[in-house]
């Protein structure tokens, strides 16, 4: 576990696991870790198990990892720094994609190290942090409220609705962590049915608001025109193997995101809805614990 190998004194931080849908806990894993919390929630969704978290936790500072990431050693290190400034009350790190060999990535390792987890993006442009890393006050969190359910994109609205108080957050890209790529096209597919799903359920009603969103989805499906040309000069990318990669990883992904949209209005039996991501308590079989939590004191 990345959080006991930190360049930091872990003795004076409160380590929470929130098993998220296992048919029983992982007690004896969690015994092998000296002064892990380990707390179940039984709602599907990482929004709800951040909120277990947070019921459990005593301390005044908040971090949120996702359990199938890995804490850069100065992770812990980072937030207490950044936290030292009193004004700061809500702060996002850069997530990284962890490949298997950096100096020739998969095409969809190319691909995430460009487009998944723009943190900057988020935070600066769209008001809100992903939830694998983020770090908050708790009393900001107790002013917010709780993250919402799978119904909806949680780590979004629940930063939406903080900057809407008037609640900033912070782009603190020294605060990294590192996700696994995904090893097939069809997780991403399923990831992004989530995001639209979600983006569909909060769209205008009305002829208006479906005249938008098929006018979104043909955006997309031409967007590789513009989007590649944009891509190429990417900092993120090394060779030319690495951009030709990128290239087809956007079409294909752009091509599945148009068809899921125009789904949702002329094929609603195919559609993927957000009530397709609550899974039946039948099917959770053992799922791995979902959230980290560490609550530095």
């Amino acid at each position: 576990m990345s959080l006991f190998a930190q360049a930091f004194d872990t003795r004076r931080v409160e380590i929470i696991v929130v098993d998220n849908g296992s048919t029983s806990l992982p007690v004896e894993i969690r015994s092998e870790f000296q002064g892990v919390v380990l707390a179940q929630e039984e709602e599907p969704g990482p929004g709800r198990a951040r909120n277990r978290g947070v019921s459990v936790a005593t301390a005044p500072l908040i971090a949120f990892m996702d359990a199938d990431c890995v804490a850069d050693r100065n992770w812990l290190a980072t937030i207490e720094s950044a936290f030292a400034d009193q004004a700061l009350e809500v702060a996002g790190g850069q997530v990284r994609i962890a490949m298997a060999n950096p100096s020739r990535p998969t095409m969809l390792e190319a691909y995430e190290s460009v487009f998944s987890y723009r943190q900057k993006h988020y935070i600066e442009k769209l008001g809100f942090s992903c939830g694998g890393n983020l770090a908050m006050r708790r009393s900001v969190f107790d002013r917010v409220g709780p993250f919402a359910g799978i119904e909806i994109s949680e780590d979004r609205d629940w930063g939406q609705r903080a900057t809407a108080m008037g609640v900033r957050t912070h782009f603190v890209p020294e605060m990294t962590v590192y996700h696994p790529p995904s090893k097939l096209l069809s997780e991403l597919y399923r990831r992004w049915d989530r995001h639209i799903s979600h983006d569909f359920a909060r769209r205008p009603r009305g002829w208006v608001g479906r005249t938008n969103w098929i006018l979104r989805a043909v955006a997309v499906l031409f967007s590789p025109i513009v989007e590649v040309p944009r891509t190429l000069p990417s900092a993120q990318l090394a060779t030319w193997r690495e951009r030709y990669l990128v290239s087809v990883a956007i079409g294909k992904i752009r091509v599945h995101r148009a068809k899921r949209m125009l789904e949702q209005v002329f094929d609603p039996g195919r559609a993927v809805t957000s009530l397709d991501w609550n899974r039946p308590k039948s099917s959770r079989l053992h799922a791995s614990a979902s959230e980290k939590q560490a609550t530095l004191g």
